[in-house]
C-alpha cells in the first residue's frame, strides 16, 4: 500500500463522496474511484458501500481506517524528525579552486545548499590543479574544481559544461590589444609569461605547433595574480585562462583570445574511497542534481 493511496482513502472517508475529496486532492473523479478500485483488489476486500448520496465504510474499511490513520501519522512525524535531523547537520566542507570561469558555479551551490544545512561553513583554497590534488590526496581538501587536462583516474568527478578560454593579457597600451583575436605568429616573438603545470605547457605546445621551441618564455607561474603584476609593468604578456582575469581593471590590463580558439574545461572532483563527512556527502549529491540542470 502507498502512503499517497492511503491519504486519498481517508480523504474519500471523511468527505464521504468522491466528487468532493477529488475537488480537495486536485485529481479526476475516474482517477479516485480507479486508486480506491487498485486498492480493494489489492487487499481483497471491499472497503466501501457506495450510495446513492454518500459512501460508507464497510468493517474492512473501518479497520482499514484506524490502521491508515496511524500509518499517515507515523509517516508524517518520520518526515518533521527527518527534517529536523537535515537541518541538524553541520560541519565544514573544504573546496580546492583554480583561477577559472567555472568558479561562477560556486555561489549558486553554496547559496541553495545553506537554504538546506544552515549550519554548513565553506573553507575555500585557491591553488592550480596540482597543488590542489595534492591537498585532497593528504585529506586537507575534501571537493577540488580543477582545470583538465588532468589525472583524475582515482576521482570521482562531474565534468562541468562550461568552456575555459585561453587568452593573452596584456596592456591595453599595447598595439596587440587593438586586435580581436590572437594569432601564433601574432605572439610567439614576444617576451611571454605562462603556466609551470607541465600538462598546461603540453596543451600550449600543440596549440603553438612548430613556434613552441621559438618561444621567449621569461617567467612562468603557478596562479596569475603576481604574473599580471608583471604584465601591469609592461615585462610581458601573459598566457593564461579568461576566467582568471575578467574582473581585473580593465584600465590596467586586458586580454584578448587566441585564434584558433584553445578551449580547456573543467571537473568538480573528490577522492576515490575516501572517508568523508556526513556535510560533504550531501553536497557532493546536492552538487549532481543541481549541476545536471545547469
Amino acid at each position: 500500500m502507498e502512503i499517497r493511496v492511503l491519504r486519498y482513502f481517508l480523504t474519500v472517508v471523511r468527505e464521504e463522496t468522491i466528487t468532493n475529496a477529488s475537488e480537495i486532492l486536485h485529481i479526476t473523479q475516474p482517477t479516485l474511484s480507479r486508486q480506491l478500485a487498485q486498492l480493494e483488489e489489492q487487499l481483497g476486500v471491499q472497503l466501501f458501500i457506495r450510495g446513492k448520496r454518500k459512501i460508507t465504510l464497510t468493517d474492512e474499511g473501518m479497520l482499514l481506517r484506524r490502521r491508515a490513520e496511524e500509518i499517515v501519522e507515523l509517516a508524517d512525524e518520520t518526515e518533521k524528525e527527518l527534517s529536523k535531523q537535515e537541518q541538524l547537520i553541520s560541519g565544514e566542507i573544504s573546496i580546492g579552486c583554480g583561477e577559472l570561469s567555472a568558479s561562477s558555479i560556486l555561489p549558486k551551490l553554496f547559496e541553495s545548499f545553506s537554504q538546506k544545512y544552515p549550519h554548513v561553513r565553506y573553507d575555500l583554497y585557491t591553488g592550480n590543479a596540482d597543488q590542489i590534488k595534492e591537498r585532497m590526496d593528504k585529506g586537507l581538501i575534501d571537493i577540488g574544481l580543477l582545470l583538465e587536462p588532468v589525472n583524475i583516474e582515482n576521482y570521482d568527478f562531474i565534468r562541468l559544461n562550461l568552456k575555459e578560454r585561453w587568452v593573452v593579457l596584456m596592456r591595453p597600451d599595447q598595439p596587440l590589444a587593438q586586435k580581436d583575436s590572437l594569432t601564433v605568429k601574432d605572439i610567439y616573438s614576444l617576451p611571454l609569461i605562462m603556466s609551470k603545470r607541465r600538462s598546461v605547457q603540453n596543451e600550449i605546445s600543440s596549440w603553438f605547433g612548430d613556434y613552441f621551441d621559438k618561444l621567449n618564455i621569461i617567467a612562468t607561474h603557478n596562479m596569475i595574480a603576481n604574473s599580471a603584476i608583471l604584465v601591469e609593468s609592461g615585462l610581458g604578456y601573459a598566457l593564461t585562462l579568461e576566467g582568471a582575469v575578467s574582473l581585473y581593471n580593465k584600465d590596467k590590463v586586458c586580454y584578448r583570445p587566441l585564434n584558433p580558439e584553445l578551449i580547456a574545461t573543467s571537473v568538480l572532483a573528490w577522492k576515490k574511497h575516501q572517508t568523508i563527512s556526513l556535510a560533504t556527502t550531501k553536497f557532493i549529491n546536492h552538487a549532481k542534481c543541481l549541476l545536471s540542470i545547469v
